[in-house]
Formats: structure tokens, sequence, C-alpha cells
């Protein structure tokens, strides 16, 4: 399963407010936009959206910005996913489907409940503690 690019985009602005939690800090749409070459009007859509759905807050004004509403451990991919994608539901056949695409149906229903549980089962958390992986094991030494 490979994420939209609204989805892709949403999570990548979630990261990066998740890594404000601390600071409690607001960032603004323009910062992350800048940071990871995204169209700004396209994250302001892709941030309002996960206003309404709860997981973001913001703030109005030039010292405005955006938060989170929940903790990053709180908050599933599978949330995300349905929140800026939607439910996209299960994929049927007619009853008249011959055998071979019915077994190739029922397959692919089991691939996707298994990429939802996996959805379910990763928090923004677990991605931030990836990127944290990731950056370390990039770091370069020299003598």
């Amino acid at each position: 399963m490979a994420f939209s690019a609204k989805t892709s985009y949403g999570l990548l602005a979630l990261m990066e407010l998740a890594s404000q939690v601390a600071n409690q800090s607001l960032l603004q749409v323009a910062e992350i936009a800048s940071r990871h070459q995204i169209p700004e009007r396209y994250l302001e859509q892709v941030m309002a959206a996960l206003r309404r759905g709860g997981l973001v807050g913001s703030i109005r004004g030039a010292q405005g910005g955006y938060r989170l509403c929940r903790a990053p451990a709180e908050i599933s991919l599978a949330a995300v996913v349905l929140l800026l994608e939607g439910d996209p539901g299960p994929t049927t056949l007619s009853a008249k489907a011959s055998p071979e695409a019915q077994v190739l149906s029922s397959w692919s229903l089991q691939l996707d409940q298994l990429q939802w549980q996996k959805l379910e089962a990763t928090s923004l958390q677990d991605l931030l503690e990836l990127r944290d992986q990731h950056q370390h094991g990039q770091a370069m030494y020299f003598i």
C-alpha cells in the first residue's frame, strides 16, 4: 500500500508537529511546507482536514500555528488514513465471478486486512522512533 500525496503530506506535517510536543511550540503551515517542499496551499487543505478531525488544533494570528491535540502515541496511522482518504471499504465481486477471480478477490481482501492491521498498530510515535533510528544510522563521524 502506497500512501497518497495527501496522506504522505499529512503524516509529514504530523511528524513535524509531534517533534514540537515537548516544547509546546506551534508550527506554521509555511514552515512545514518549506521543510518538505510541499505546496503550501495544498498543505493548508490537509491541515484543515486534520483540524476538523481533531488531530491538530490551530491558533490564528501572526504568532499562531498548529499543534497536536493528542499525544503522538495516541494517533494511529489508520486514523490519519481514514481522516484524509476516507474508508476504502472492501471490494467485492459479483456472485457470478469465476472461482479464480473469487480466490484472487479473497486473497486481496486478506492482504488489505493485514495492511489495515499494521496501520492500526502503528502510531505517530512509532514513526518518530523510526525516524530517530534512521537519523542515528546515518550519522557520520570523521577522525
